[in-house]
């Protein structure tokens, strides 16, 4: 006998629905999406602020500003809930 595909074998089926959405997000390369917005958005404060660096210099700091972004991001999702 199979079950339905809407129905919930867990506890908590908030939990799998969470954890499908995800899945296909991922896999439709949000995480990349995001990743790519970021990184067009730090080098165009470069560019507007004429700011030349070195390419190790360049992606330490947008690992940082994207760091920083994110963690800000994070904040705000955790305090909506």
């Amino acid at each position: 006998m199979s079950t339905p595909p809407n129905s919930y074998s867990d506890a908590d089926p908030s939990f799998d629905l969470v954890k499908r959405i995800t899945q296909r997000l991922q896999q439709g390369g949000v995480n990349n999406q995001i990743l790519e917005i970021l990184q067009q958005a730090v080098e165009k404060e470069f560019d507007k602020n004429h700011i030349l660096l070195s390419r190790p210099e360049k992606i330490r700091l947008y690992r940082l500003v994207t760091k920083a972004v994110l963690t800000d991001m994070l904040a705000k999702i955790e305090g909506d809930k």
